[in-house]
């Protein structure tokens, strides 16, 4: 296995969450929820594991109708999403080149 896989990260449902942090700041935690397409409760349970390992940052306001909730990627998280993204794609590369060897007769 590639050294720099992060087998806490390559939960789907974790992945999928610092897919979305990756390119933004603040994301609020409807449009999170949105684009990952889980329930509230699924995804605060995953939001919560990633904030205990250092991964994401949450943040909660108050506008004049509701509590809104943002979440971001930490450098650390950031620094191990590339990791991850990198063994990823290493690991496909390594797959691919494989594949494309001739057969053996």
């Amino acid at each position: 296995m590639d050294p720099q896989f992060d087998e806490f990260l390559h939960v789907p449902a974790r992945l999928s969450i610092v897919a979305v942090l990756a390119p933004a700041d603040w994301v609020d935690f409807g449009f999170l929820r949105d684009s990952i397409g889980t329930s509230d409760s699924a995804l605060s349970k995953q939001v919560s594991a990633l904030v205990g390992a250092g991964y994401v940052m949450v943040r909660k306001s108050q506008d004049k109708r509701a509590r809104r909730t943002y979440v971001r990627l930490t450098p650390q998280g950031r620094e191990a999403f590339v990791r991850h993204a990198a063994a990823l794609e290493r690991i496909v590369a390594l797959a691919r080149a494989v594949n494309e060897q001739p057969a053996a007769e």
